[in-house]
């Protein structure tokens, strides 16, 4: 498999790629208040890491979720959970005295979500923190590819975030990419400035950037769309892949800049997680050979139907085909 994100000198992978995703998978429920709740788990990376498992033959691509949780029931359901969709667990960290995080989600008429934390204590705060973490961080250097958002970064301590990215650095200096989903969180954050100076170490590290318009508009104040491309090619960046909810996404990549159109959908139910699985749609697309155009056109029907379904996991027999056999006809890059 041949496969490059940025343009640097293709490399021919003769066994499956390796592709850690660093985050926070919390115990997730939705509902009512005082009505009946239907509990499951999510969080954007392990949203994205789902579907990216979804989409990838096994075989072809080996996922592990790099993250810390308890030893409590919650903890062991949700490893177990990503298991069962062919995500490994060798790099989670299991802090005894800790708990996951816990986050309910309510939707307007609209599908628009609104969502209530408790993760304060959660475990995947402390998962870099102290010698215990010398092996996830070591092991970072041993994928073709690490994964992770805005919101990976907050919720570290700030001892754990530096330890994070100074072991990016190393990973990424033995070839490993980098690939970031801005995902900017304010109340994550002590005050903008923190977010923006953490955030643009992380872009001198990343090959894909997978960025949402209006929280880097927020967070960077850009005016336009070419100011946020042109920030992004001096920090070094690749390839960028712009979302902007319903509307078109545009991409910039060493071939050129171009747009994608976005496919409509006539009643969305719940937004809940429509950019990480246009994340993970787009990556596997990248990853089995596709151009970033076809990548796009992927993340686009791969949202599509998510927003159409409660929750941030859809039911797996509602995964749309995606016409893996049209790669053949796809450019390697």
């Amino acid at each position: 498999m041949d496969i490059t994100l940025n343009h640097g000198p293709e490399i021919r992978f003769a066994r499956p790629l390796k592709v850690a995703l660093v985050g926070e998978c919390m115990i997730e429920m939705r509902g009512e208040p005082g009505a009946a709740i239907m509990q499951t788990f999510g969080g954007d990376t392990l949203n994205t890491a789902v579907y990216l498992a979804r989409l990838n033959p096994r075989g072809a691509v080996a996922l592990d979720y790099m993250t810390a949780v308890g030893s409590d029931a919650f903890s062991v359901a949700m490893r177990r959970s990503w298991l069962d969709e062919g995500i490994g667990d060798v790099h989670v960290r299991v802090i005894e005295d800790a708990l996951p995080g816990l986050y309910f989600i309510q939707t307007d008429p609209r599908g628009e979500r609104r969502f209530l934390y408790w993760r304060g204590e959660a475990a995947a705060r402390r998962m870099f923190d102290g010698p215990e973490a010398d092996t996830l961080l070591n092991g970072l250097a041993d994928y073709d590819y690490v994964y992770l958002s805005g919101i990976s970064l907050a919720i570290l301590t700030p001892e754990g975030r530096q330890r994070l990215i100074q072991a990016l650095h190393l990973a990424r200096r033995g070839g490993t990419r980098i690939v970031f989903d801005n995902n900017y969180r304010p109340h994550l954050w002590p005050d903008p400035e923190a977010a923006r100076q953490v955030y643009r170490e992380l872009l001198r590290l990343t090959d894909l950037a997978l960025i949402t318009w209006e929280d880097d508009a927020i967070l960077f104040g850009y005016r336009d769309t070419d100011a946020l491309f042109s920030a992004y090619a001096q920090e070094g960046v690749g390839e960028v892949a712009l979302k902007r909810g319903a509307d078109s996404c545009l991409i910039q990549c060493p071939a050129g800049r171009f747009e994608v159109p976005a496919q409509h959908v006539a009643h969305v139910i719940d937004t809940t997680a429509a950019g990480d699985s246009f994340n993970a749609a787009y990556l596997a697309c990248r990853l089995r050979g596709g151009d970033p155009e076809q990548a796009a056109r992927w993340g686009h029907r791969l949202a599509a139907q998510v927003v159409q379904y409660r929750g941030a996991l859809i039911p797996q027999a509602a995964m749309p085909n995606m016409g893996a056999s049209s790669l053949s006809s796809v450019a390697q890059v």
